[in-house]
């Protein structure tokens, strides 16, 4: 009976570590870049490998992610490298792209066990964004000026804007002021509605935003050069990419190969023009050459 048991359950766990074989879960983080990000990736390692794609998108915030990569829940997911450098590593600040880079790469291999593939090819950073009547009629242009309204202005910012090192707490640091009533924490896919709709006076987006253009709005100059680069990259598993190397080389591939103007037009065509991300995503393949027309 027992030998019998036994052989069960080695058959049972033998089926559920041969369906993983053959499975990579791809993950993101819950914003539309992140979603088309990982849409990209997955519908890629889908369409060129034999291997199935789980999506777990919409899963909160950089630490949510990072756990779950370094569980094994996640085999990947696109970070960015001064999100990495502040919130997981929590090392003070870089302005070189390429010394964040290495440092995160090293870091992450080293007590992670954890890849950061190629550079996407754009910077995602953190963007101050006001109204243009109110940029106008007070002349703000600058972080710095937002001091002048410190005791009026209302401000709205995402979970972790407010609570990470390289969010609020460090840019008030930096630049020698806080508002005076508490920042509005709000779900980031409600903060441009809200500052237009005079909710709120300004907002922490994100500088690739697709609405920031089409509605308008300003970004106030990082005048003290507070923000390190943020660079877009895959990080995933090395038992992952040992176990199938094809997909390294095929995530390689799209290194370099998305520029800033090019993830704000497909930003606007997910926020904007209500499109999926899977067209959005495909489409952006295709133009690349990485699937058939």
């Amino acid at each position: 009976m027992w030998t019998a048991l036994a052989a069960l359950v080695a058959l049972l766990l033998s089926s559920c570590w041969g369906s993983r074989g053959d499975r990579i879960v791809v993950g993101a983080k819950n914003f539309t870049e992140q979603a088309i990000l990982g849409e990209i990736v997955a519908t890629l390692i889908e369409r060129r490998t034999p291997l199935r794609v789980d999506r777990r998108f919409d899963l909160g915030g950089t630490f949510v992610c990072h756990r779950a990569l370094a569980a094994g829940d996640l085999d990947l997911y696109v970070e960015y490298t001064g999100t990495a450098l502040s919130a997981i590593l929590r090392r003070p600040p870089s302005p070189d792209p390429a010394a964040v880079y290495r440092e995160v790469s090293e870091a992450y291999a080293r007590r992670f066990d954890l890849r950061w593939l190629p550079p996407l090819g754009f910077s995602n950073s953190f963007a101050l964004v006001v109204r243009p009547d109110d940029a106008s009629r007070l002349g703000l242009r600058r972080i710095s000026d937002l001091v002048k309204v410190r005791d009026t202005f209302r401000a709205g910012f995402g979970y972790e804007f407010i609570e990470r090192a390289d969010g609020y707490k460090g840019l008030a640091a930096a630049y020698g002021f806080e508002f005076s009533r508490r920042p509005r924490e709000m779900d980031l896919g409600l903060i441009y509605r809200a500052l237009t709709d005079r909710q709120v006076d300004v907002v922490a987006g994100n500088s690739t935003d697709g609405l920031i253009g089409s509605l308008g709005l300003v970004v106030l100059e990082d005048d003290r050069h507070y923000f390190p680069p943020y660079d877009a990259a895959p990080v995933a598993r090395a038992a992952t990419l040992e176990a199938h190397p094809e997909v390294a080389k095929l995530i390689e591939q799209l290194g370099g190969g998305i520029s800033a103007p090019e993830m704000r037009r497909m930003n606007y065509a997910v926020d904007g023009e209500h499109r999926s991300t899977r067209e959005v995503a495909v489409e952006h393949l295709t133009a690349k050459g990485l699937l058939p027309p």
